[in-house]
């Protein structure tokens, strides 16, 4: 029963199925269900579909009824994470520089599943007072993180925040851009107005690859160069156009767009499904071709939105106004490009260096 176990999209909601509809399965659903009716985006409930469902697959494989689960069996739960192996990952014996298996989960997709079930246990408890809730609460859940006892505005909010004492410490790494060479090569191997225009929203523009299929034809503003976009937690920003991608859209808009009732931006451009958006899925298959045709295997839709910030950083833009313009909820987030400034770092420490120097 569990390998049937699948996230599909039925009537337009995610939800798991079509296996048997265990008890685990049923709650799992509803509790999908109320975060589309809590207006939760389609890709956080996407999200926490892909989530819940280890979970459910877990469960069926140990024969565990849903009311037989303790945080002894989530403890299970999350060993069975950190020691199972990635489809399509190096073997076993291939090991990260941090000492970690290349073929298992990161921390952060673990810890993602875990607060996915722990929400989903808490609306069971809400809706049921009397079911037990596995999840650990108390004094030990309520601490700061390490995220929230850092950065600028860390003096202004000192809330305890909720944090099971189950998460896994993850690594805090620097976000990955791409060189100036690297973005050369990706872009220009990129044939349609249409894709260069989606890389250079990303690279010029800071856009997320979300935020790039949302966009409307209305949204764009090519004679003023503005973009009205359309972010996560459904917040809205304006965003300055680069003048070249300017160009790239409105060659795309007389050129290259189908006619359509469609109005989206970006849409497919041949085929069975011509006219339609284009989806996530057809924007990794154009990105995966035109990575390895570039050879640039870091060439992700992402990699080109942290090269946007990485670019502000060593410009020396305001903290505040990169903020703005990445979209980022809090201000921490966006403080991580600063470190990513290696040239001013090495012009700082060789200046240090030449003034040690010159004191001998």
């Amino acid at each position: 029963m569990a390998d049937k176990l699948s996230v599909v999209r039925d009537g337009g909601e995610w939800r798991i199925g079509p296996g048997a509809a265990s008890d685990a399965v049923v709650l799992a659903n509803d509790y999908l269900s109320y975060l589309a009716d809590r207006n939760y985006s389609a890709q956080t409930v996407r999200a926490y579909a892909y989530s819940v469902l280890p979970f459910c697959r877990w469960l069926a494989d140990e024969a565990i009824a849903l009311d037989a689960v303790t945080t002894d069996v989530l403890l299970r739960f999350l060993a069975s994470c950190r020691q199972a192996s990635v489809p399509g990952r190096p073997g076993r014996n291939v090991v990260r520089m941090d000492g970690r298996r290349a073929n298992g989960y990161a921390p952060a997709t673990i810890n993602h599943r875990l607060a996915a079930i722990s929400g989903m246990f808490s609306f069971r408890a809400m809706r049921d007072p009397d079911a037990r809730n596995p999840v650990p609460k108390g004094k030990e859940a309520r601490r700061l993180s390490a995220g929230e006892r850092a950065g600028l505005l860390a003096h202004v909010d000192r809330r305890p925040r909720y944090r099971s004492p189950l998460r896994l410490r993850e690594p805090r790494l620097l976000p990955r851009s791409l060189d100036r060479q690297e973005v050369v090569a990706l872009v220009g191997s990129l044939r349609s107005f249409r894709d260069r225009a989606i890389a250079g929203l990303m690279v010029f523009c800071g856009l997320r690859s979300g935020e790039v299929l949302g966009l409307q034809v209305k949204d764009v503003d090519l004679g003023g160069r503005w973009l009205l976009v359309h972010g996560k937690g459904s917040k809205e920003r304006r965003v300055p156009l680069d003048v070249d991608v300017a160009g790239m859209i409105q060659t795309y808009l007389l050129a290259e767009r189908p006619e359509t009732t469609n109005t989206e931006l970006f849409v497919v451009a041949k085929g069975a499904h011509r006219g339609q958006p284009l989806t996530p899925a057809g924007l990794r298959r154009i990105f995966r071709y035109h990575r390895e045709k570039a050879g640039v295997p870091a060439g992700h839709p992402h990699a080109l939105r942290h090269t946007f910030g990485t670019a502000l950083a060593e410009a020396g833009v305001d903290l505040a106004v990169m903020q703005a313009l990445l979209g980022h909820a809090h201000i921490d987030t966006t403080s991580r490009y600063v470190h990513l400034a290696p040239a001013h770092v090495k012009a700082e420490f060789d200046a240090a260096r030449e003034c040690q120097r010159t004191r001998r």
